[in-house]
């Protein structure tokens, strides 16, 4: 299996604080990969380079064998990044989906929204002509979810996309993230604390403590695997 990122000694710093450091790190295409670890150790920032949003202080990042840097804006049309807090725009259920699909130039909008809704457990003849603001909050994660699903991305990356759900809710996000492997071979990269969730659906784990990659122990009060982090 081809790596779709490789990381090369690849340091990412916000002011004067290095807030991660990673030597090397592969993501082979197609695979899901969970990064687990307590708050603060770096995983939503590893997300976001992964996801071009922000550029690493040092090192480099190679996407499909080939530099990142300078291509970031072109290669964010590839990917897409799901954050722990998602919100939609002030419109309805299907503006919000059919959105991204829209600003891509797709001609088959209707279709990838419908498909999306029903992915993530919405009945798109019920949601897709509800508001914004007519939606409970594990309503608008799924739909936050099915706009990114209905880009077909070749990588998905997700930051604790089962907070705040119920059990129910969060199966549907495995069954949803999942599927889009198995029809669109989506390479997923995955951070959480519900090792459990995690480790059903996940082909590596990472522990990611202190900006580095590191086993999972009891030194400094860190839970050993595979118990929550806190």
């Amino acid at each position: 299996m081809s790596a779709l990122y490789e990381l090369d000694h690849v340091v990412q710093r916000y002011g004067e604080r290095e807030v991660l450091h990673l030597d090397a790190l592969a993501v082979p295409e197609g695979a899901i990969i969970g990064l687990v670890g307590p708050n603060g150790g770096g995983k939503s920032t590893l997300l976001r380079l992964l996801a071009f949003l922000e550029t690493p202080a040092e090192g480099t990042i190679l996407y499909r064998g080939e530099p990142a840097g300078g291509r970031e804006y072109a290669l964010r049309g590839e990917v897409t990044c799901f954050p722990q807090e998602p919100y939609l725009l002030k419109r309805s259920v299907r503006a919000n989906v059919a959105f991204g699909l829209e600003a891509r130039g797709a001609t088959d909008v209707a279709e990838r929204v419908a498909t999306a809704l029903a992915l993530v457990g919405l009945d798109p003849a019920r949601f897709a002509g509800r508001m914004w603001h007519q939606l409970s909050g594990g309503e608008v994660k799924r739909v936050a979810l099915a706009a990114r699903l209905a880009l077909r991305p070749r990588a998905l990356l997700l930051d604790e996309p089962t907070a705040n759900l119920d059990r129910d809710s969060a199966e549907l996000v495995r069954r949803a993230v999942t599927t889009a492997r198995e029809r669109h071979g989506t390479t997923l990269v995955i951070s959480g604390h519900d090792h459990e969730w995690l480790k059903a659906i996940c082909d590596d784990m990472l522990w990611i403590r202190d900006g580095q990659l590191a086993a999972p122990s009891t030194e400094a009060g860190h839970a050993p695997w595979p118990q929550p982090a806190v």
